[in-house]
Order: C-alpha cells, then structure tokens, then sequence
C-alpha cells in the first residue's frame, strides 16, 4: 500500500506489476526443471551419453546467459511487453517441438537453442529492469522474491515432471510446459506496463526529483549492449562479479541442478525421489533469496557473497559422502543448506551492479549474468564427461567446492564505490 486517495489506501501498481513478473518467471522456470528429470530417460530411449545430453544443456544455459545483456537493453528499447511475450513462445515452440526429435542435432536445437533464447530474453536482467523501474522502498526485498520465482517454478514442476515422466514418458511434460509458457503470455500483455509513468504513477516509493520510473529515450538494444560491455570491463570490479558469478552457475544450474538427480540414482536412489529433493531445494530456496533480500537491503553486500560462497564450497566437498539409495538426516541438511544458499548470491549481485554501474546497473547485470551461466554451460557439459570417464561424479563435485572457495575471494576484493567522485577505488 502507499498513500491514500479519496477512496482510502490503495495497492500501487508497482506490486501488480511484480506480481505478474512472479508468475511469468515461474512459467520459465518450468523447462529449466526439465533437463535434470529426463536425462536418464533421454539416455535409456536414444542410447545419447551423459556427455551429449550435458552438451544441450550446455547450448541451454550459455544462450540464457549470452541472450541477457542484449534482452536488457532490448527491453529498453521496445518495452517489457513485448520482449517477454517473444521470449514465452520461444519457450513453448522449442518445449513442443522436442516431442517429435529423433536425432542429437534436434535436442541442441529445440532444448538448447530455442529454450535457451526464450528463458535467456526473461532470465535475471527481466528481475534488474522491474525492481530498477518500478521500485525505490523494498527494491531489495523485492528482487529477492522475484529471483526466487525460478525456484518455485522449480518446486512446482520438478515432481511434476518427474511423476509424468515415470509414468508416461518424456514427451508428457514437455508439452505441458509448452501449454504453460502459452497461457502465461496473455498475463503479460495485459498486465505489464514499461515504466510507472505510462500510467500516471510514481515508482513505488520515490521521492520528487528522483524517480526511475519515468520514460527515458533508448538507444539501439544490440548498440547499447555492447557500449555498457566496453565501459564496465574497464572497471575491475566488473570482472571481480562476472568471476564469482560464472562459479554460482557452475555450482548451481549446471552441476547441482543438471546432474543431481542423475548422480544420486548412480547411488541406488529412484529418480523420483532425488527429483523431490531437487525441488526441495526449490522450497528453501524460496525462503533464502526474499531473506538475502532483506539483508542485502541492510548488510554490505559483499560480505554476504563471502559467506554464501564459502558456505556452498564446504558443502559440495563433503556432498559425495552424503549420497545412499535412500534419503538419510545428512541429505536433508545438506538440501536445505543449499537451498537455502541456491541463488541468495542474486539480490547482493544486482546491488553491487546497481551501485556501481548505475542506471547502466540491470545491462550489466545481464553481462554478469552471462558469465553466471557460461559457468553452468561448462559444468554441465564437464559434469557429464567426467561420469562418462570415470564412472561417477566426484570429482565434479570436489573441483566445484574449490571454485567457490575462489569466488568468496574474488568478492572479498570488491571495493566499495566512492560516494564523492563516483570512481571505484582500485
């Protein structure tokens, strides 16, 4: 609620605008739970190894990351709207499509080039762009609870997929999240509006003379990209984010969220069950990005990154000792601890790119970003390699904790930003 008209207080159009980006995020998060679920069905019916199948998720992720930057600057330049819409039909054709794939060329692709493009145009910079535009109060809180929407599509879809796959083959659920990406776009465009200013309003809470959420002129989406590229890789810390974030992707989507369910049933585990606690991680997640939220809205967000780099590398290290055919106590803390910790490392992210790149601040994200899935894209391809090498995962999972510990590091070494000449001390 803010302020109060004639006919008393009244909800501002900003958590309107918040709401449907929840539910539109959640729509794209539902193929991304996918590739995890199918992976042995995929192997078992085309005889593709681990390591092909990690290739398409490679071609998934890589696109998401290297689609964002340009999605942000595009948003600027054609609006929201229309960004996202194209974005939700790329989802459902490269979602419907696969159904009717017999080949490996197919499943890079439908699963990795079509889906990659879709999720990437409305990844994390779609996240940067609303809470930049339409919020000033709880803008942390609010990044929080729209970067976890990913995570509850997560939630929602994983058993899902998982049950229908079990029960009726792959093909069931890809065309369900096809139908769900469709009736999510109607939501879109009715509900979602570019900047508070087309309606007549205020970002939630701004104060007279400093309002982002007013209309601006955009220049090119591609030009404007890449200008953003040359400025920020100039600045160290650009480089310091980009690091740490390539080795949240290669910890979470790419080793964790790909190769999970897969590794526990090399255990004995049905896949079923690793998929429930998959989206058990989904749950916690929920909770500990909106609470990363609110710290980061309060504590340096820096030390934050220390701390949940640091705290995942020491989990991964002893995630190899954990796994049994059934789910034992040691599981279950080991899935809350890294949901919980899954994306906290987004709100904090965003923050620092805001702080120090400013209105420029959601485009350099999106290069952020796309170091964040580089690093999944070469952890799920390597992930897969090293089980068809040597057996089992292991090793993946050693080497991942080692590059958080390189992350916390590299986020210990970000300077604060000068608040007399705008110039991060180096």
């Amino acid at each position: 609620m803010e302020g109060a008209g004639a006919g008393g207080p009244r909800l501002h159009p900003a958590w309107i605008v918040a709401v449907i980006g929840f539910v539109t995020l959640i729509g794209a998060a539902g193929f991304r739970s996918v590739p995890s679920v199918l992976m042995d069905p995929l192997h078992t019916e085309f005889g593709w190894s681990h390591g092909t199948i990690g290739a398409a998720v490679s071609v998934n992720v890589l696109l998401y990351g290297l689609i964002s930057p340009f999605a942000a600057a595009l948003m600027d330049r054609f609006g929201i709207r229309r960004v996202v819409v194209c974005a939700l039909l790329l989802i459902a054709a490269g979602s419907g499509l696969t159904v009717f794939m017999t080949q490996a060329w197919q499943l890079m692709a439908t699963w990795g080039v079509l889906v990659g493009l879709g999720v990437g145009s409305m990844s994390m910079p779609f996240v940067a762009t609303i809470t930049g535009r339409w919020f000033v109060r709880q803008r942390g809180l609010v990044t929080g609870v729209l970067t976890a929407a990913g995570a509850t599509g997560q939630l929602v879809f994983l058993p899902l997929i998982a049950s229908l796959a079990h029960d009726h083959g792959w093909r069931v659920p890809a065309v369900l999240v096809a139908g769900i990406a469709l009736a999510v776009v109607p939501l879109v465009w009715l509900f979602i509006r570019d900047f508070p200013s087309d309606i007549g309003v205020t970002a939630y809470g701004a104060e007279p003379g400093n309002d982002p959420g007013v209309r601006t002129r955009a220049a090119g989406g591609a030009s404007r990209a890449l200008t953003v590229l040359g400025t920020i890789a100039r600045k160290p810390v650009f480089w310091l984010l980009a690091g740490g974030f390539a080795i949240c992707g290669a910890s979470t989507n790419g080793l964790i969220g790909t190769h999970f369910v897969s590794a526990a049933h090399d255990h004995g585990m049905p896949a079923t069950t690793a998929a429930g606690l998959l989206a058990t991680v989904g749950v916690f997640d929920v909770a500990g990005t909106i609470a990363s939220g609110w710290l980061t809205d309060r504590v340096d967000s820096r030390y934050l990154l220390v701390g949940y780099y640091t705290l995942r590398g020491l989990s991964l290290l002893i995630l190899p000792m954990l796994f049994r055919p059934s789910v034992e106590p040691s599981m279950w803390a080991f899935i809350i601890f890294y949901g919980l910790d899954w994306i906290a490392t987004v709100p904090p992210t965003v923050a620092l790119c805001r702080e120090h790149f400013g209105a420029d601040g959601p485009v350099a994200f999106g290069w952020v970003f796309a170091s964040h899935q580089i690093g999944a894209a070469l952890a799920a391809f390597g992930a897969g390699v090293i089980r068809d090498v040597q057996g089992s995962y292991t090793t993946a999972w050693f080497i991942a904790g080692g590059l958080c510990a390189i992350a916390a590091l590299f986020s210990a070494g970000i300077r604060r930003k000068s608040p007399v000449d705008g110039v991060v001390p180096v």
